[in-house]
């Protein structure tokens, strides 16, 4: 019998995005995702993925099978995929100015939840920008010096 699921009044809070985003990127590249292999990557114990696995479950943005793993829902996918395309965009914008991967990691996972639709669309815009105008990217680096 399936469970009933919790309304939601309010987008999923920084702590269920980053859930979602690992669990999509593990399915992404994996093809599945595991408790251990969530815990893994986010560096927290299993039985902490197991709690907020449920609470994902229980909100309608997976199914969790005990022992079998977790396969995301449309609301699900759809979360965890924006997620990874913030993150991806920031990454390289910042990445294409020569910032180390440490400060790019930490900044990136610091505004990924922040970011508005818009703002993420102007940051889209220039990065397809400089990456198509190698020298305008020196021009700005330059400037950085």
């Amino acid at each position: 019998m399936p469970v009933p699921r919790k309304e939601r009044s309010a987008p999923p809070s920084r702590a269920l995005e980053d859930y979602l985003e690992q669990i999509h990127n593990l399915i992404e590249a994996k093809g599945y995702a595991r408790v251990v292999d969530i815990a893994q990557n986010l560096g927290i114990s299993q039985a902490s993925v197991t709690n907020m696995i449920q609470k994902l479950d229980a909100e309608g943005y997976l199914v969790y099978e005990r022992y079998r793993g977790v396969t995301l829902t449309d609301d699900g996918r759809r979360v965890g995929k924006a997620i990874a395309k913030r993150h991806d965009i920031l990454e390289r914008l910042l990445t294409s100015f020569g910032i180390d991967q440490e400060t790019v990691h930490q900044d990136v996972e610091g505004m990924e939840h922040h970011i508005s639709k818009s703002t993420l669309k102007v940051l889209t815009l220039i990065l397809e920008e400089l990456e198509g105008n190698s020298e305008l990217l020196k021009r700005l680096k330059k400037k950085m010096e």
